[in-house]
């Protein structure tokens, strides 16, 4: 085994957060600065679906191609400095990846060493047992007892599932870099598991050392989304020079020995991080108080974010536990088909135009008898008509009509209806270009699975002297699973009533609140917490955020169906909340505009509310 100075912290640099983060980010993270470990995270839950298709057809390689352009541009300066590389890149053919880096390597007659992690591909598993409903795993959500009810199976068969990957740990990574690896070709990790495996391998921790790994999976976590943690995507880019987010740097986590971290990035480079930028990371895509991974539960109620100085953030307070027994598995397969059209009508009488233009449409396909077999037909109007406008675009709204159907035949009838109203429309009726959008196409269909962490085969795949040349070693399981508990689900304790805060101003939340929102499958969460300038707000604003009033706050995008899950983060004056079952399956699956949720908190902020004055007072005008 390599030996570290386990006394100082292990500087892991990430350099992509999806596949479609530049490649030259490896070789900026590898040259700016020195680090111990370059992490990178290409896959998202569609990507490596539509890589899986791809890859079956002959099409594709099977890993992806800013992963390999990565490592091509930076394998020398990772040889001179001794920089290792962890990455997930290797989507469905992580081997494919690895002995496409081992071919690189052996040209430069470079002294690197690669390996690959095997065990998260399970889609023959799933094949095998294509008839039998009960034997599909369970839905992700199944597991959480409040939700008024569980999410549906789908019907599955051996033709229909595309692809079906498990969220492994950091198990596999640790075998490889123990085992002498300079470069770890992963598959579908989790998205943490390469800054786990990193620190976990640094420190020599042991695989019940749960605080580390805890504070190891948030530092992953922190890092893992490109430049989420150095500016992007950051609710309060607002009260900053625009110029500063427009090429921020990519994140570091210096990982302690103890799991708590700072996190950072080079000298120089753009964007920042600020206690807020921090924070903001922090509550993305979070399921709530405790964040599952398969090496461990991380606990969040205490976790502490304190500013270190100018681009530096202290991490602590991160406790942790045994795993679940189970992981998550992301499936997906043929859905059937969607269109969608961008309709305009601009000015006077918007609603009576949209009003009109459903009831023509839907009158039609009720007489052909094809909207019986349309499994969906939504009608979105996006946006409001200015009062007295300015310009004619300031004027106008769009509807979004989001269409699907088992098959193809359905959605050609639609396109038909449109045809025979082709002049019958309302007064001022456009298209937004034109109708090529509502093409029927084929699309895969997201379902969050769980699967038993027992059952999964992980291990890792050392090249030798060639490809064909390799060495496995078993990663293992968990040496102890603990059973998922009841989740968390409180409004403020012990907290005054909102009259005892005194006389009120209007503001909008955003005025003195920051937040980020994210999707967790079928799920949309949300953090909330105030601006540092109006820190005294948040008394107020745990009292304020009760369960009854995000549900109020919604507004028409609330439904009855839907569960609100609400905690505290009372060291990040943070309120986070999940909305279960708001974003429909999910991914491709989901009808909302927004169907990863990325805009829900800004929609959020942007709402009116009655706000103290006396815990205004001596604050900036705003």
């Amino acid at each position: 085994m390599i030996m570290t100075d386990a006394k100082r912290p292990v500087r892991v640099a990430n350099c992509s957060g999806y596949k479609n983060d530049p490649a030259y980010r490896m070789h900026e993270q590898a040259t700016l600065g020195d680090v111990d470990f370059i992490t990178g995270d290409y896959l998202a839950e569609m990507n490596i679906a539509e890589t899986a298709e791809a890859y079956a057809k002959g099409t594709h390689p099977g890993y992806e191609q800013t992963a390999w352009e990565g490592i091509k541009q930076s394998i020398d300066v990772l040889a001179e400095k001794k920089t290792k590389v962890v990455i997930n890149g290797g989507a469905q053919n992580p081997a494919g990846l690895a002995e496409k880096v081992h071919e690189l390597i052996t040209e430069r007659s470079l002294n690197l060493k690669v390996a690959y992690v095997t065990g998260d591909n399970i889609l023959d598993q799933m094949r095998s047992n294509p008839s039998s409903l009960q034997k599909i795993p369970p839905h992700l959500d199944s597991a959480i007892e409040h939700l008024n009810a569980s999410r549906p199976v789908p019907e599955l068969t051996s033709k229909s599932i595309v692809s079906a990957n498990a969220y492994v740990g950091a198990r596999g990574i640790v075998q490889a870099l123990r085992n002498g690896a300079d470069i770890v070709i992963c598959g579908r990790v989790s998205d943490a598991s390469p800054v786990i495996g990193a620190a976990w391998f640094w420190h020599d921790w042991d695989d019940s050392d749960y605080d580390r790994l805890a504070g190891a999976l948030v530092a992953g976590h922190l890092i893992e989304c490109s430049a989420y943690a150095t500016g992007g995507n950051f609710s309060g880019f607002t009260d900053y020079p625009i110029e500063d987010f427009v090429n921020p740097g990519f994140p570091i986590a210096e990982i302690k020995g103890d799991g708590s971290c700072v996190i950072t990035k080079h000298p120089g480079t753009g964007g920042m991080v600020t206690v807020d930028t921090v924070r903001t990371q922090l509550l993305y895509e979070l399921q709530g108080n405790v964040y599952l991974h398969s090496d461990s539960k991380a606990y969040l109620d205490n976790v502490s974010v304190e500013s270190e100085g100018k681009d530096r953030v202290f991490v602590s307070g991160i406790t942790g536990r045994p795993p679940p027994p189970t992981t998550k598995v992301a499936m997906y397969y043929h859905g059937g088909y969607q269109a969608q059209l961008l309709l305009n009508a601009t000015g006077y009488g918007t609603d009576e135009k949209w009003k009109l233009l459903e009831m023509q449409v839907r009158s039609i396909l009720a007489k052909s008898g094809a909207e019986k077999n349309i499994s969906l037909l939504d009608f979105q109007i996006v946006g409001r008509p200015e009062q007295n406008p300015s310009s004619q675009l300031r004027s106008t709204t769009y509807c979004r009509l989001f269409a699907e159907a088992a098959e193809e035949a359905p959605l050609r009838a639609l396109q038909k209806a449109f045809g025979s109203i082709a002049l019958q429309h309302f007064s001022g009726f456009h298209f937004a270009l034109d109708t090529r959008t509502f093409v029927p196409r084929p699309f895969l269909s997201f379902y969050p699975a769980l699967y038993p962490q027992s059952d999964l085969q992980e291990a890792a795949i050392l090249l030798g002297s060639s490809s064909s040349d390799t060495t496995t070693i078993d990663a293992g399981h968990p040496p102890k699973f603990e059973p998922l508990e009841a989740r968390a689900s409180y409004d403020a304790s012990n907290a005054p009533s909102l009259s005892s805060f005194g006389p009120t101003t209007p503001l909008r939340l955003g005025d003195i609140a920051l937040g980020r929102s994210g999707d967790k499958g079928s799920n949309l969460n949300c953090g909330i917490f105030p601006k540092p300038a109006y820190k005294s707000l948040w008394p107020w604003l745990r009292a304020f955020l009760s369960r009854e009033r995000i549900i109020a706050l919604l507004g028409d995008d609330w439904k009855d169906e839907f569960f609100l899950e609400r905690v505290e983060f009372e060291k990040i004056q943070a309120v986070h909340f999940v909305v279960y079952g708001i974003l429909g399956r999910g991914v491709s699956g989901s009808t909302r505009l927004d169907c990863l949720g990325k805009g829900f908190a800004d929609f959020f902020r942007d709402k009116v509310v009655e706000v103290p004055v006396g815990l205004l007072e001596g604050r900036h005008a705003l």
